[in-house]
């Protein structure tokens, strides 16, 4: 196989970058108050678009807003302390930032992982590799 062949491979095998970005839409946060507790109503779907597990969002969210919480049996959040929805998300876009959308391409394309102790994101679309910074 000559070069030319190959890169005509690789090029049809690499993912289609082009217009793939507006595929990657988290919901804006549904907050209400609640007493002196804020409730994300569509916690589960902003968890569902990031694609990562409910625990590590609301940890994230958690710290981010400065709080306590835990997730409800219908799968919300429930934060100790006012917060409006303006927070929540830019907290969420932070999160996407750090722990969903590959620093290379810019796809949302990852997992995260651990290599020797450090948390990392993997993009399984253009194969790179970085360490999170709170991870």
């Amino acid at each position: 196989m000559d070069y030319e062949d190959q890169l005509d491979r690789a090029l049809s095998e690499t993912p289609d970058i082009e217009g793939q970005s507006q595929r990657f839409e988290v919901p804006d946060p549904e907050v209400r108050q609640e007493g002196n507790v804020t409730v994300y109503e569509n916690f589960q779907d902003t968890v569902d678009a990031l694609g990562r597990v409910d625990d590590h969002v609301l940890k994230y969210l958690r710290n981010e807003v400065g709080t306590s919480g835990h997730i409800d049996e219908s799968g919300r959040a429930r934060l100790t302390g006012e917060f409006d929805a303006g927070r929540i998300a830019d907290a969420i876009d932070d999160y996407a930032e750090e722990f969903v959308l590959c620093p290379e391409c810019g796809l949302p394309d990852t997992r995260i992982g651990r290599e020797q102790g450090v948390q990392i994101l993997v993009c399984e679309a253009c194969g790179a590799r970085s360490a999170t910074e709170k991870g």
